[in-house]
């Protein structure tokens, strides 16, 4: 006896099923992971490697303490109003923008203070503007 073979006629294979778990393994994954949100950046100051330069040249130094406060020259401000900040550097300065601008902040100060120094200082005109930093700690200090 003799058998036909019957021929198969391949079937589309059904995609969307396929579709479907993957779209859920997708949503999984998504849900399932955690996500971390960075509420601040880690900042490491710099150091200073140089030594400090022993001219006598005039200078505007203005001095932000841990509330925000500012001084120019050693003078405390009234207040902490950009129009002080910018009579008190104009007095100093005598309208001189040429000359250099040193800028320090005690490690505490908030950073919107020594932005807003900064600011001041650029609407003024001053384009020498330094911002200090401290020493780094000897090799001795560090034993102590």
């Amino acid at each position: 006896m003799k058998f036909r073979r019957q021929s198969r006629d391949l079937e589309p294979m059904n995609l969307i099923s396929l579709i479907d778990v993957m779209f859920f393994l997708l949503i999984f994954f998504m849900l399932s992971s955690t996500f971390t949100k960075e509420s601040h950046l880690g900042v490491e100051l710099p150091e200073a490697n140089g030594t400090p330069s022993t001219e006598t040249q005039q200078q505007i130094e203005i001095v932000i303490n841990e509330q925000g406060t500012f001084s120019v020259n050693g003078r405390s401000l009234v207040n902490n109003e950009i129009d002080t900040l910018k009579s008190a550097i104009l007095k100093v300065s005598e309208g001189k923008t040429d000359l250099p601008l040193l800028l320090t902040a005690d490690a505490k100060t908030p950073h919107q203070y020594v932005v807003t120094a900064m600011d001041v200082a650029g609407q003024l005109g001053f384009v020498k503007i330094s911002i200090t930093s401290r020493q780094p700690e000897t090799v001795e200090k560090k034993k102590k």
